[in-house]
């Protein structure tokens, strides 16, 4: 049997998500609390997402929310990371409250950013290890928490297109 690389491409982009995520999972966080969330989003749903960001450009007059719309639909598939809610309570003062009690419901724990922050950063270096092609998009990740995507309570969602072609989709974009 022949296996041609080009046929494959959608397979091993998959394989390569979810390494990407298990090493989202295994990245380290603070207290040990795991409050990382991660899924994959490929044909519908990844056309669903960038209409979304569409929307989202045109409303608020940022182009860049089509242009990355475009590199998502040009990549195999989408991994999403995002962070449940959960303050810390070590009272740290990062989020700009001198504690988590004074810290509004809707005000972000810094700790949970610096957690997902840190899930991406595993997430894409397993997928350089492989060689696909990633960028982390804000834009596809405000999509995706805006459409519920990882559920009530997850916020602070990124994006992150994979691809595997001859060339990035996500450099040279004008």
């Amino acid at each position: 049997m022949l296996y041609n690389e080009r046929d494959m491409r959608k397979d091993q982009a998959l394989d390569i998500a979810e390494k990407m995520m298990v090493a989202a999972r295994t990245a380290p966080k603070a207290k040990g609390v795991d409050i990382i969330e991660c899924a994959v989003l490929t044909e519908g749903d990844q056309e669903a997402l960038a209409q979304a960001m569409e929307a989202i450009g045109e409303e608020r007059g940022l182009k860049f929310f089509l242009r990355d719309a475009n590199c998502v639909r040009a990549s195999q598939c989408v991994v999403l990371v995002g962070t449940r809610y959960l303050p810390q309570g070590l009272n740290c003062g990062y989020c700009g409250f001198p504690t988590c009690c004074a810290k509004p419901q809707a005000a972000p724990c810094e700790i949970n950013a610096v957690d997902v922050g840190i899930a991406l950063g595993a997430a894409v270096s397993r997928a350089q290890a492989f060689g696909a092609d990633t960028r982390i998009m804000f834009s596809a990740g405000q999509a995706a928490w805006k459409m519920g995507l990882l559920g009530e309570g997850v916020g602070q969602v990124y994006a992150i297109p994979v691809s595997i072609s001859s060339k990035s989709p996500f450099f040279d974009r004008g």
